[in-house]
């Protein structure tokens, strides 16, 4: 006897509606279509399980408006599965449709134990799917759950490494180039941590002075030097029993190394100007977006720290080599400004997004999210169109220039600059000589340990210039 469980043939192809028929005997009712049109009709009317679709009905215009076409259907019955049907030398266009979202293709004709044997991988792969997000979902907590949609397979492994390193006390370092969410991973960390529910402390080791970080990091007792005329805790006395995350740990000096070194080793330190040894039990996270080993090699980071800090690494990749989480992410970014500004904007229009998935994206996610925060901004419509979005991202070679923001003084805008040109012109010197350190300093009439600190600065990695 039937069901009331539905499957949609849309093709012209008589042939393969009876073995869809043949595949399913009378556990689906088969419905059937000639347009996409008619299609989406029937599933107004009907929810669909599998709708099979042949490539002959699909507009193959752009990958957006593909991607469009289907998610009409996504739209009327989110969890339906998409499955293409193509002759074989239509198999490039199914391919197509896949990157697109469908969850296959078959090539015609076909057979009732092809379909079969389709249905049956899919099945499977919603069962995995369904116990890996019931895992997921008790290991993560409900505010972490929407930083943590990704498409990329580098991603879900960074998730994997975390899953794992939260629970222990290991140190964690973080690696990736400015604007890749370190500090929102070491937070992450410590959200699902044993020490979820004690303080979390966050220096950025690149922000504070040589002369001011030792105070910072470990405090000072009443007198220790000019201007202390009380006793401070220290960052890490703060974040006794919970985790402290130091950023940018390749600008601290070889001094503050030694002295790192020690707290890192036995979790003990001395205040400045204090002689009485304090232990503390905390947890130490540390990012940075410089090459530390290769810091270590040319003698700017200690051997010993860099292996102490190197128990559990994390590298976070760049946006450019996760495109496909930027509609999640702008996604993301779009409700998070309508709940503070409520201008009700539910989207972003598809060629904007397949722009910004072409775009190399230095800045990385802080700079994605400050485009998208601007747009939104000035934004006076529902949708944010290409209206509100620089003119460079639109163009052939892609090369985005900021905005002069005028709302910063002229100093700012100075600065800004100069750290744009000085950022270009290394790594102009780089690639002209093939990464090396030396000769690339020679050229540009600094010294080496000054231009290891200028890319430590800009998240310049001198391996990308290296001729393969």
């Amino acid at each position: 006897m039937k069901t009331d469980q539905y499957i949609l043939a849309a093709t012209e192809n008589s042939e393969a509606v009876q073995a869809l028929r043949d595949a399913f005997d009378e556990q689906f009712i088969i419905e059937e279509s000639s347009s996409l049109a008619e299609s989406l009709e029937i599933c107004r009317t009907r929810r669909c399980e599998f709708i099979f679709i042949d490539v002959e009905l699909i507009r193959l215009t752009t990958q957006a408006d593909l991607r469009e076409q289907l998610a009409a259907f996504w739209r009327l019955n989110p969890t339906v599965e998409i499955v293409m049907l193509c002759q074989p030398g239509r198999v490039r266009s199914a391919i197509r449709a896949v990157k697109a979202g469908a969850t296959d293709y078959l090539t015609l004709p076909v057979s009732s134990n092809e379909v079969k044997l389709v249905i049956d991988q899919i099945n499977e792969n919603i069962r995995l799917q369904s116990e890996l997000d019931y895992l997921r979902d008790k290991f993560w907590n409900d505010e972490s759950l929407a930083l943590l949609r990704t498409n990329s397979t580098v991603m879900r492994g960074v998730y994997d490494k975390i899953r794992s390193v939260s629970q222990s006390d290991s140190t964690v370092l973080l690696t990736g180039e400015t604007g890749t969410g370190k500090s929102v991973i070491a937070h992450l960390i410590h959200q699902h941590s044993t020490r979820r529910d004690k303080q979390f402390i966050s220096v950025h080791c690149g922000a504070i002075p040589d002369t001011l970080l030792e105070s910072e990091l470990f405090g000072h007792e009443k007198g220790a030097f000019t201007g202390a005329v009380r006793r401070k805790l220290g960052k890490f006395e703060i974040a006794d029993k919970g985790t402290i995350f130091l950023d940018e740990i390749g600008t601290i000096s070889a001094a503050m190394q030694i002295k790192l070194l020690q707290i890192v080793q036995d979790r003990s330190f001395q205040r400045v100007g204090g002689e009485m040894t304090l232990a503390v039990d905390v947890r130490i996270i540390v990012a940075t977006n410089a090459d530390l080993k290769a810091m270590v090699d040319c003698g700017e980071f200690r051997n010993d720290l860099y292996y102490r800090l190197n128990v559990f690494p994390i590298e976070i990749p760049p946006l450019r080599e996760r495109a496909g989480d930027i509609p999640l992410l702008v996604e993301q970014f779009v409700k998070k400004l309508d709940r503070f500004y409520g201008k009700n904007i539910h989207g972003v229009d598809p060629a904007v997004l397949t722009a910004l998935q072409k775009y190399s994206w230095p800045g990385n996610i802080r700079e994605l999210e400050n485009i998208i925060e601007r747009a939104y901004i000035i934004a006076t419509t529902p949708i944010l169109t290409r209206d509100y979005f620089p003119n460079e991202l639109f163009q052939s070679k892609n090369t985005y220039t900021r905005l002069i923001d005028t709302s910063l003084t002229l100093s700012h805008i100075r600065g800004r600059e100069i750290e744009r040109i000085e950022r270009e012109y290394l790594k102009e010197q780089l690639a002209n000589h093939n990464g090396k350190i030396n000769d690339t300093a020679k050229a540009a009439g600094i010294g080496p340990r000054q231009l290891h600190k200028l890319l430590t600065k800009y998240g310049i990695r001198k391996e990308e210039f290296k001729k393969k």
